[in-house]
């Protein structure tokens, strides 16, 4: 199969190739290490690639929600939040720089269970603690639609893989909006789960606190529903338990969501200004949703707490969390904790977490809970948050460098939340959020994206609305600049060369 009909099929279309007969998994595996070959040193979104040739003897079983298999599909896992036996997991850090997985997470078990073929693994910022990634030890993972700006963090690698065309779907995490921000700066799709969709076992029971979820992030609506079909569900010891829903989330794509009550919240908690580009999508996709039928009202929705405590909440559990985290791989590796291991900012979320009473903390778990309660009384009254996913465009990279340089633990997360402001209180809440592709900026083309927030355990409707949306406004015909399908891909300009030191 040639690179330029490769791309032109989603996962499900791909596995529905494999399954008539008309390709084998091997050629798909040719065709996505041929993509990867050609566009990944524009972009230094893979960090590393091997053969798939033992999940191709896997298969998959072919069984199970959704109604088919993805056995035969290319798929890339970032470098954090799940393992693969044999293989690397650095976490995006000099500190873990080699370590490698002795056996597959519940996860990776459930990835190889769906026939899909593992290929590589994607960048992230370090220990994901960032929302654009350019990571010391692999170098700045560039947008495809502009090679000067962030692909967003901190699945960024996942996000630039899936629009410049290496594969169709790639696994993420979102602990803040790491999966969501991505997919508003490539132009692409993802939904975060509830939390305890996806379980985090065996060696953790629950990532910054519950904060954190297993994703995907696809160009179509269907991908990414078919993959929580297969990787969904609970595991022996987990904390949480998200009832299961009562259909395959892949039928609820093409079910017609009726007539939603929407709120909109067009300018974030704490005062971010939402910027003239995306002030003008966020009006474009209202006007849509009410050409089909939808009740969209200005809403104001709120957090049953200040701004301020709610930064303030989120920075003790994560610099904790980052702390440990630090501690446990220094003490795996024997490596030391400073400059010549960490980046600045995990050096500074790690000093800050080491001071982090028992007391303090458990306040900060009162704070989630708060939250969790006050949303959960908006969505009694909505069935739907529509926001921007970001309040801005993708910025350019190096935008965060000197706030890095000079930020504490309580700093760095302020301004993390100041670029995202509409996130991370979903995660907070440990409610569903989707980021959907709205009509890209006019003058510059880069995409846009439009968050979409929903109960607990309301997946079900946020596919059944994604569906709608992407039939009556498609995105996934729309390419970037760089972008596998095009028959000529110019060499990589010095600059995108020198991007990271171990491109694929």
């Amino acid at each position: 199969m040639r690179v330029t009909e490769y791309v032109r099929y989603d996962a499900v279309g791909l596995a529905e190739l494999v399954a008539g007969g008309e390709v084998a998994p091997g050629e798909l595996e040719a065709a996505a290490h041929e993509a990867v070959d050609a566009v990944n040193p524009h972009v230094n979104a893979v960090v590393e690639t091997w053969q798939g040739g033992e999940d191709r003897a896997g298969a998959g079983d072919g069984a199970g929600p959704g109604g088919g298999s993805l056995a035969g599909v290319p798929f890339l896992i970032k470098d954090i939040g799940v393992a693969m036996k044999g293989r690397r997991t650095e976490l995006g850090s000099r500190l873990a720089a080699g370590h490698v997985a002795p056996a597959d997470s519940a996860l990776m078990t459930r990835f190889r269970r769906a026939g899909l073929v593992t290929i590589g693994r994607t960048a992230t910022p370090e220990l994901a603690y960032g929302i654009t990634t350019e990571p010391v030890l692999h170098g700045a993972t560039r947008n495809p639609w502009d090679a000067g700006r962030s692909a967003g963090g901190s699945s960024g690698g996942a996000g630039a893989a899936v629009a410049a065309g290496m594969v169709p779907v790639a696994h993420g995490t979102d602990a803040a909006g790491s999966l969501r921000i991505p997919a508003a700066c490539n132009g692409l799709f993802a939904l975060k789960p509830t939390r305890g969709r996806v379980s985090m076992g065996p060696d953790a029971d629950e990532v910054f606190s519950g904060l954190a979820v297993q994703g995907g992030i696809s160009r179509t609506v269907r991908d990414s529903a078919v993959l929580l079909d297969r990787i969904s569900g609970p595991e022996p010891g987990d904390p949480y338990f998200a009832q299961r829903p009562t259909r395959p989330y892949a039928e609820e794509v093409v079910r017609h969501p009726g007539s939603l009550r929407i709120g909109v919240l067009a300018e974030a908690w704490g005062g971010r200004r939402t910027c003239a580009p995306v002030a003008g999508a966020l009006s474009r996709t209202v006007s849509l949703l009410e050409s089909l039928g939808h009740r969209v009202t200005e809403a104001e929705v709120d957090l049953g707490i200040d701004w301020d405590a709610f930064v303030a909440a989120n920075a003790v559990v994560w610099t904790a969390h980052v702390a440990a985290t630090v501690d446990q791989l220094a003490a795996a590796s024997g490596r030391p904790v400073d400059a010549s291991t960490l980046e600045p900012v995990t050096l500074a979320g790690h000093r800050y977490g080491q001071r982090i009473s028992g007391p303090r903390f458990i306040a900060a778990l009162d704070v989630r809970n708060r939250v969790a309660r006050s949303l959960a009384r908006f969505f009694g009254a909505y069935d739907v948050l529509l926001t921007p996913t970001l309040p801005e465009l993708p910025v350019p990279l190096g935008a965060d460098a000197r706030s890095a340089e000079t930020l504490d633990g309580h700093g760095w997360l302020r301004h993390i939340l100041d670029r995202s402001p509409f996130t991370a209180p979903f995660n907070v809440a440990g409610t569903p959020a989707m980021s959907v592709p709205a009509t890209p900026d006019e003058r510059t083309g880069l995409p846009i994206g439009m968050q979409f927030a929903a109960g607990h355990g309301r997946e079900d409707l946020l596919f059944r609305l994604a569906g709608q949306l992407e039939q009556a406004s498609p995105w996934a015909d729309r390419t970037p600049r760089i972008w596998a399908g095009d028959a000529a891909i110019p060499p990589a300009r010095p600059e995108e060369d020198a991007a990271g030191d171990r491109v694929a």
